[in-house]
């Protein structure tokens, strides 16, 4: 069953979410405003107050609420990102914990629905500086308060030391307690900025969307937030704490420290620090792994696992994923995809997935369904469905199970027309959404095509915050059997499970969440 989306339709929309909510207020006093001792800047339109500190931390410590008085500062620019392994010139330090906002209208009383993003980097890496994700057009189109927040990263957030004392009894969970505070923050303070503590939504991408999955199932979070939205980001389980240890002792080991010197970890120059983050991991392969630890009791249960979190089943819901995730990650003209063919595709594919099925019969069964189908085809759409979807769908049928009404599910299918070997990949649905189309490291083109999904996907998002159901009236809500699902294209609609026998296929064999 399809529904179509005509542009009746989305100017009926436009008009429903109009009429809940205030017209957008353009700051253009030549006066900066001031809220508390923050002085904000003109962005697009809107006001900007860049690199708020929302709490302080020792390493390997639990954050201490920042004060919200304080010596007057201008909120100009980003605080520093956490210590990372990457090439980029942004400044790094391991005290960056500090948050961002745009807001239309800088004055209490304006009570704007308000966004949360946290960005993605699978908890290892990342920023909320990446142009994509600067949130002056989501603020200013969307007529919402964004936020977005950095905090503690890898071993620095994640590594677990219980075993070595009390003292580091929140270890595992610090970069998730960091997240905790950034929204206690905005319970307390976004009012003065033009936003309704009662109407907070917290929405992220890749590990982004992981991390909201967690906080679904931590009593610390519960009540900060009122609509959540996961972007390509799953997070089913988490790591138990005896793989936790594990890799924590690999992570030592590659830094040449004694088994037990916990002492020299806790006090080493951060950049020797991030040099150890190159260790193999000892469970899954590939980098070590460092995630939120299953510690029972700031984590006291699995996201998802073995069914959704009671305490999360009242939120409102939004879960989506992209057509081909896996083509951002395996690079179309990397030597993965070089000389690719019929004889050598089950071996490619192998490496690449979650789940523990034949990848012979795999192929098999993609050839069968889909006789037309390119061997770069299947091998996209097999490791994509292998490896990207499948926990997506596990969250979605368990908050259906459970009860959980206010659950909506998408697909983005809409092709880069920037890149064609690109397709649809991890991260082409950010730039729609905070409507940076034209930002470096968009990949969606900034044609009349791209302009009207980000104006669709934003009217979505912004209508969750906003009223607690996506601003699309003809987004149905996903429930069991039928698996009703957004597929943003050029033309978006409605379908019952679109990939139901690629879904029925993976389902055949249980899934292994990443880094558990």
């Amino acid at each position: 069953m399809t529904t179509p989306i005509t542009r009746r339709t989305l100017v009926k929309s436009a008009a429903v979410l109009a009429a809940l909510a205030p017209a957008p207020i353009i700051a253009r006093s030549a006066r900066l405003p001031r809220v508390g001792r923050y002085g904000g800047v003109p962005e697009n339109g809107v006001w900007a107050f860049k690199g708020i500190r929302y709490a302080r931390a020792a390493r390997f410590a639990r954050a201490v609420a920042e004060p919200w008085e304080g010596a007057p500062l201008t909120a100009a620019s980003f605080g520093p990102i956490c210590p990372q392994r990457t090439s980029g010139d942004e400044r790094q330090s391991e005290d960056c914990l500090f948050l961002n906002v745009w807001t239309p209208d800088a004055k209490p009383g304006a009570r704007r629905a308000v966004m949360v993003y946290f960005h993605g980097g699978a908890y290892t890496t990342g920023s909320v500086t990446d142009p994509l994700t600067h949130g002056a057009h989501l603020a200013a189109d969307g007529d919402v308060v964004v936020v977005t927040v950095n905090h503690r990263l890898n071993a620095l957030g994640y590594a677990w030391l219980k075993p070595f004392g009390a003292q580091f009894a929140d270890s595992g969970n610090l970069g998730q307690l960091d997240l905790v505070l950034a929204l206690q923050w905005v319970r307390d303070h976004i009012a003065a900025f033009g936003g309704d503590p009662a109407r907070v939504m917290v929405f992220g991408q890749s590990g982004g969307g992981a991390k909201i999955a967690t906080l679904m199932a931590m009593p610390a979070a519960k009540g900060l937030f009122h609509s959540a939205a996961t972007m390509s980001g799953q997070q089913v389980q988490a790591s138990g704490p005896a793989h936790a240890w594990v890799r924590t002792q690999a992570f030592m080991s590659a830094l040449k420290l004694a088994p037990g010197d916990v002492e020299t970890l806790r006090t080493m120059p951060v950049e020797r620090l991030v040099e150890g983050l190159g260790a193999t991991d000892p469970v899954m392969g590939g980098g070590v792994y460092f995630g939120p630890v299953l510690d029972m009791t700031n984590l006291p249960r699995h996201p998802f696992w073995p069914d959704a979190a009671p305490q999360s089943l009242r939120i409102p819901m939004i879960l989506g994923n992209v057509r081909e995730e896996t083509r951002a990650f395996l690079d179309p003209r990397g030597p993965k995809v070089q000389g690719l063919d019929w004889d050598n595709l089950a071996a490619r594919i192998l490496p690449e997935v979650k789940i523990d099925l034949d990848p012979v019969w795999v192929v098999e069964q993609y050839r069968a369904h889909e006789p037309s189908w390119t061997p770069e085809q299947v091998y996209y759409a097999a490791t994509t469905d292998g490896r990207s979807w499948p926990g997506q769908v596990i969250e979605a049928d368990a908050r259906a199970a459970a009860g959980a009404e206010a659950t909506w599910v998408y697909q983005l299918d809409r092709r880069s027309p920037v890149d064609p070997l690109r397709g649809a990949a991890h991260t082409d649905d950010i730039p729609y959404v905070f409507g940076t189309q034209a930002a470096p490291g968009s990949f969606s083109g900034t044609d009349a095509h791209a302009q009207a999904l980000g104006t669709t996907m934003m009217q979505a998002f912004t209508g969750l915050a906003k009223t607690g159901r996506p601003g699309l009236p003809e987004w149905s809500r996903y429930r069991l059997p039928d698996r009703a699902t957004m597929v943003f294209g050029d033309a978006p609609r409605v379908v019952n499970d679109p990939r139901r026998w690629q879904r029925e296929l993976w389902a055949t064999a249980p899934y292994v969440q990443p880094g558990s």
